[in-house]
């Protein structure tokens, strides 16, 4: 049974309640520093799943192709546009100024929180190989994140916890039905693909590289398949040399 999705959902609902409760006592340097912190821990994370690589190419190729892929398919230009509609939706709905801020910081963090990178490779990590960690440790981080914004837009920013759950619990059903299909080292390679996007990710919250990460988001999926194509090229060349 996965626990990272209702673990990360808790997170956020916690998170939530008390930076609504705490909006008045948090310093403002706070809020602010914070933000590096998170950029940090992404960046930690992220070289320490890289190194795990097992097959190098094959980590290369599928980054690439999933750069490929999403620059094709504009992914993040997709959810920048979506975004926009939604923050236009309730725009015209009224007119009042707060209650337009309200509403487009409102649906950028349910961005940032259901749609981040962290949280597929963690939840398909999860769902593949059991393992909780990416996503506890993304937990400690939306728990801040949570307050933060919710000492500004409420108790609403908890209620993100509930999309955020079904997405995450999704991926990590699917990646499931994929883990018949894979060995350790495409399992190894997996994790370092997810490493780099995590990287990507921590540049991006650091303000050190602006890296598209929606772009690369299809770079885990496409490096299933790469490594399973890099998997049986290695075996037949061991047997072919094995024969001789």
């Amino acid at each position: 049974m996965v626990i990272g999705p209702f673990i990360n959902a808790s997170a956020v609902l916690l998170g939530g309640v008390l930076g609504a409760l705490l909006s008045q006592r948090l310093p403002e340097r706070i809020r602010v520093s914070m933000t590096s912190i998170f950029g940090l821990a992404s960046l930690g994370i992220g070289i320490l799943l890289v190194v795990k690589c097992a097959n190098l190419p094959a980590m290369v190729l599928a980054t690439l192709l999933g750069a490929l892929i999403g620059e094709i398919c504009l992914l993040e230009k997709g959810v920048n546009t979506a975004v926009a509609k939604a923050q236009n939706l309730f725009r015209h709905s009224r007119k009042k100024p707060a209650h337009e801020s309200f509403i487009q910081n409102y649906v950028a963090i349910i961005v940032l929180f259901c749609a981040s990178g962290t949280g597929i490779f963690g939840a398909m990590n999860e769902g593949m190989t059991g393992d909780p960690s990416i996503l506890i440790a993304k937990s400690f981080l939306d728990f801040f994140t949570a307050m933060i914004f919710a000492c500004s837009l409420g108790i609403a920013v908890s209620v993100i916890s509930i999309p955020l759950l079904i997405i995450q619990l999704t991926l990590a059903w699917a990646a499931a039905l994929i883990l018949p299909l894979t060995t350790p080292s495409m399992m190894a390679d997996f994790s370092a693909v997810g490493g780099l996007l995590l990287l990507a990710t921590g540049l991006r919250i650091c303000g050190i590289k602006n890296v598209p990460g929606g772009q690369h988001a299809s770079s885990t999926p496409s490096g299933n398949a790469a490594f399973r194509r890099l998997d049986r090229l290695v075996c037949l060349t061991m047997r072919a040399i094995a024969a001789k």
